[in-house]
């Protein structure tokens, strides 16, 4: 696995200031007077100064939706766990147009792409008059390991929930898109970076609780990421890469789009795909592939700032959602036997992906959460029913097609589950996360460094094993 191997800019600029303090300190101490123990010390008091960590909850949605037009007032509520709203929303859709030769080689079909969002939009903001209902993740800081001191949590809790001054439309950072999928343009079109031109304006005088940080769709595989309106000031460097690996190895119809982003100062990378299908003796073998060449080849245009992660490992936490498409190794009238029984452990021990994790082979180091709930393939559309056709040809054995995982420390699975929304044949699955974002106090280090000689030998020798702050002028 690679290590990271980049110095974001704030851990350049606290590394600078350690040796300014150092320097301020030699001459009535010298730092290299200072014991060593003493020294670590010092570095570790001096980033819990001014590094805070909160935590922040993160809704990840995944839907093979059949290529199957959504009515306007589908009720995606309960998939998007509403009852307890998150920070941000990552929702990613596969077959979000029908996959036939049209679709694929022909003009781009970004029609549902407006009704989709529009229902997210609704979704999310509908219950948001009465914010007192709801807990805010992003606003007020949580309970830090740290402990930093009041003044600090006063200037973060205002800089996070304090008055914004952009328009009350849907602003997104400008996003350096990658182009991966050399053989087929249409992988690449249809990149949402900047607001809508035609939003209502009665939604825009409402100012939404949520907005859109970035919309991109390939063929069929549609990625749609929301925020609070607090939280989006808080994002940067938001860029793209799409890959494609379906027909002739490299055509959108199956693949991926990940988004890179720094939250705080935290890099964050989001990956949805629709991988190979099949039940077939060895087309577990193609998913794996597909994987590979995902990691391979995703690469996020470098910008001008030194240390930009570029691939999808080089981020410090990594959620990869969509339809994995493994199956189940048995028969379909085993899986069905033991769906009867609701024996989830009994299926689960002959999924592929479990197998794959197992093994290390694909997804080493991930993870996923328990699987509790049904296999979510194959359904009949607009049916609680799995496929039942009497042609044995037809069958399609149920299977988890439908998955989410992580990768990276802090963070925190809360809950995995499926939604029962029937438009398609397959149902929708999601995750709930609480992931640490680690905050930069920029403005205490600048007023650090007026430090006086006699403040910075406090500093240095104090004996307090404790969170310890100079005073400052």
């Amino acid at each position: 696995m690679k290590v990271l191997s980049y110095m974001p800019g704030w851990k350049r600029e606290l590394c600078n200031e350690e040796r300014i303090l150092a320097g301020l300190g030699a001459s009535t101490t010298g730092a290299n007077d200072v014991p060593h123990r003493l020294r670590r010390h010092r570095s570790e008091i001096l980033r819990a100064q001014y590094v805070d960590v909160r935590e922040l909850r993160i809704c990840v949605g995944t839907w093979n939706v059949g290529g199957r037009f959504p009515p306007s007032d589908l009720d995606i509520e309960e998939w998007l766990d509403m009852e307890d709203p998150a920070d941000i929303y990552v929702i990613g859709f596969q077959e979000i147009v029908p996959l036939n030769a049209g679709n694929i080689f022909g003009a781009e079909d970004n029609r549902p792409v407006s009704v989709w969002e529009q229902i997210i939009r609704e979704t999310l903001n509908k219950n948001f008059s009465d914010k007192s209902r709801f807990k805010c993740h992003s606003d007020p800081p949580s309970v830090s390991r740290f402990n930093p001191s009041d003044a600090a949590l006063s200037m973060e809790h205002e800089s996070l929930s304090g008055s914004d001054n952009d328009s009350d439309g849907e602003l997104q950072p400008l996003i350096e898109q990658d182009h991966n999928c050399r053989l087929q343009d249409k992988t690449d079109e249809n990149f949402e970076a900047f607001p809508e031109e035609g939003l209502d304006q009665r939604v825009k005088r409402k100012r939404p609780e949520f907005v859109r940080m970035i919309s991109k769709q390939m063929v069929g595989i549609f990625l749609s990421i929301w925020v609070r309106r607090s939280l989006r000031k808080h994002i940067q460097n938001l860029r793209v890469s799409t890959v494609g690996v379906g027909a002739m190895g490299y055509i959108g119809n199956k693949g991926s789009i990940s988004v890179s982003m720094f939250i705080h100062q935290t890099p964050f990378c989001f990956v949805c795909c629709h991988l190979a299908a099949g039940e077939k003796d060895g087309d577990d073998l193609k998913r794996n592939s597909n994987i590979e060449e995902i990691l391979r080849r995703t690469v996020f245009n470098p910008v001008h700032t030194v240390g930009m992660p570029m691939r999808i490992h080089d981020h410090e936490r990594i959620i990869w959602l969509g339809d994995l498409n493994y199956r189940i190794d048995l028969s379909y009238e085993r899986a069905h036997e033991l769906i009867s029984k609701q024996d989830w452990d009994g299926l689960f021990k002959r999924d592929q992906l479990k197998r794959e994790l197992r093994k290390g082979c694909t997804f080493d180091g991930w993870f996923e959460g328990v699987i509790s709930f049904p296999p979510t393939y194959k359904y009949e559309f607009d049916s609680g029913s799995y496929v039942n056709d009497e042609s044995k040809s037809g069958r399609r054995t149920p299977a988890w097609c439908d998955r989410i995982l992580s990768y990276g420390k802090g963070i925190r699975l809360l809950s995995y589950k499926r939604g029962e929304l029937t438009l398609s044949d397959h149902r929708p699955v999601t995750a709930v996360y609480l992931a640490e974002v680690e905050v930069f106090r920029r403005r205490k280090l600048r007023r650090a460094l007026t430090f006086t000689d006699a403040e910075v030998e406090h500093y240095l020798l104090s004996e307090d094993n404790g969170f310890f702050e100079p005073k400052i002028r």
